[in-house]
C-alpha cells in the first residue's frame, strides 16, 4: 500500500528565461514540495488562447504525504518566489511561470479552489505529451480514459515540439548503486517509515521487519525476567526465516532493497535483555546464523536522543511500548553504536535525526537522502 500521494503537476512559462524559469521551478519543487520521481521532456507549444510568445511546458510526478490544497499552497508560493503574480482579471496572460494542479492520485475534487482532474487537461496538448512521457499507470477518473487515449480525441491540433531532455533531481542521487540498504535505529526512531519512503521514491523492493506478529512481544514489556530467552529466541528464528526467504526472492546484483532491520540487532537488544548465561547460549546460536546471512551494501543508523524517541513511541500509540523506559532506551542506543564501532566488514553511516523530522519536513528527508548521496561518491 502507498503512503504518499502522487501527484502530477504541469509547468509552463513564455517570459525571460524559459529554461531557467522551469530548470528553477524543478528544483524549488523538489525541495520544498515533495520529492519529483519522474520529469517529462520540455515541449515548446504556441500561446494557448491568446497571441503571445510560444510557452516551454513539462510535467512532472511528485509524491508527498501532504493534501492536495496543501500542495496548491505550496506550489503558489515557488511560483511567487519565482516572481509570478496571479491577477484576478478574466482571459489568459503572458506569464513567467505557471504551476497546475493535474492530477491527485485517482481522485476526483471539486472544491472553490482547486479541481482535480484539472478540468481542460484533455483539450490541452501541452499538459498530455508532457505527461504521456512518464509513461503513467493512470485513467482520467472521469472519463476513464488514459492518456493516450485523451491524446487521439483531443480537441487541440496545435503542434507541440520536444526541445530537450530535462533533468530529474533525483538523477543526483544514484542509491541504486548499493543493492541493498538496512535502515536501523532504536524503538521510535521512524526507519520503518523511512525504509517505505525511500523504496516508494526510488522503485525499490523491501524488507519488512515482522515485529507485530510476536506474541511474546506484549508478554515480555510486563514481565521483561520471564519472557526475555523466549522473545529474543523467536525475533531471531524469525528474523533469520524472513530475511533469508525475502531476499533468495531479489537478484542483489540487479534488484534494489530497502530493510527496516539487520539482523544484528537481535545481538544488540539480546545483551540488554538477557541474564549472562542465557547471553553466552544466545550468542554462540547467533554466531552460527550471522555468518550465513547476506550482508546490506550500506548499513545505515538512525541516531535519536532519547527524548524525542520517547514522543515518537507515545505518538504512535502502541499499547505494549507505552511503558518502554527512558533508562532502557538508552542502553539500546549504547549497544548499537558500541556495536557500530566493532565492525570492521560493515560499511556504515551514522545519520544524527535527534532535530529532524522526515515525515513532516520534506527538507529533512531530503538532508537524509543527500547524507546517503554523500557516502556513495565518497
Amino acid at each position: 500500500m502507498k503512503s504518499q500521494h502522487q501527484v502530477v503537476l504541469s509547468i509552463g512559462s513564455n517570459e525571460g528565461n524559459r529554461l531557467v524559469n522551469i530548470e528553477t521551478c524543478i528544483r524549488l519543487i523538489h525541495e520544498e514540495v515533495g520529492t519529483i520521481i519522474q520529469v517529462s521532456r520540455l515541449y515548446e507549444t504556441p500561446a494557448w488562447g491568446f497571441e503571445s510568445d510560444a510557452f516551454y511546458n513539462c510535467a512532472l510526478i511528485l509524491h508527498t504525504s501532504f493534501s492536495a490544497q496543501k500542495v496548491l499552497n505550496l506550489v503558489l508560493k515557488v511560483e511567487k518566489k519565482l516572481g509570478r503574480i496571479r491577477l484576478n482579471q478574466n482571459g489568459y496572460q503572458s506569464r513567467i511561470i505557471d504551476i497546475d494542479v493535474i492530477a491527485f492520485d485517482d481522485e476526483i475534487i471539486k472544491s472553490e479552489k482547486l479541481q482535480v482532474p484539472h478540468p481542460l487537461m484533455q483539450d490541452r496538448k501541452f499538459v498530455l505529451l508532457p505527461m504521456q512521457d512518464l509513461k503513467l499507470d493512470w485513467k482520467h477518473p472521469v472519463f476513464q480514459k488514459t492518456i493516450s487515449e485523451l491524446i487521439a480525441i483531443t480537441p487541440d491540433d496545435s503542434v507541440c515540439t520536444v526541445v530537450q531532455e530535462l533533468k530529474n533531481p533525483l538523477q543526483d542521487i544514484p542509491l541504486e548503486k548499493f543493492n541493498y540498504i538496512a535502515f536501523e535505529g532504536n524503538i521510535g526512531a521512524g526507519k520503518t517509515t523511512l525504509s517505505h519512503k525511500i523504496a516508494e521514491d526510488f522503485n525499490a523492493k523491501t524488507v519488512l521487519e515482522r515485529f507485530a506478529d510476536n506474541p511474546f512481544l506484549p508478554k515480555f514489556y510486563k514481565d521483561q525476567n520471564r519472557y526475555a530467552f523466549p522473545l529474543e529466541m523467536s525475533f531471531l528464528a524469525d528474523r533469520y526465516q524472513q530475511l533469508s526467504d525475502d531476499l533468495a526472492q531479489f537478484d542483489l546484483f540487479k534488484d534494489f532493497v530497502v530493510a527496516d532491520y539487520h539482523i544484528f540487532k537481535s545481538l544488540i537488544f539480546a545483551k540488554i535483555t538477557l541474564a549472562e548465561d542465557e547471553y553466552r547460549l544466545y550468542r554462540n546460536l547467533f554466531d552460527i546464523i550471522y555468518k550465513e546471512m547476506q550482508k546490506p551494501d550500506l548499513y545505515v543508523y538512525l541516531y535519536q536522543n532519547t527524548g524525542r524517541l520517547l514522543e515518537n513511541i507515545k505518538r504512535r500509540g502502541r499499547n505494549y511500548e507505552q511503558n518502554i523506559s527512558a533508562e532502557y532506551l538508552d542502553k539500546i542506543n549504547t549497544g548499537y553504536l558500541d556495536y557500530i564501532k566493532s565492525q570492521t566488514d560493515l560499511n556504515v553511516l551514522i545519520i544524527d535525526v535527534s532535530d529532524r523530522d522526515f515525515v513532516k519536513k520534506h527538507e529533512d528527508y531530503l538532508f537524509i537522502l543527500d547524507e546517503i548521496r554523500k557516502k556513495i561518491f565518497n
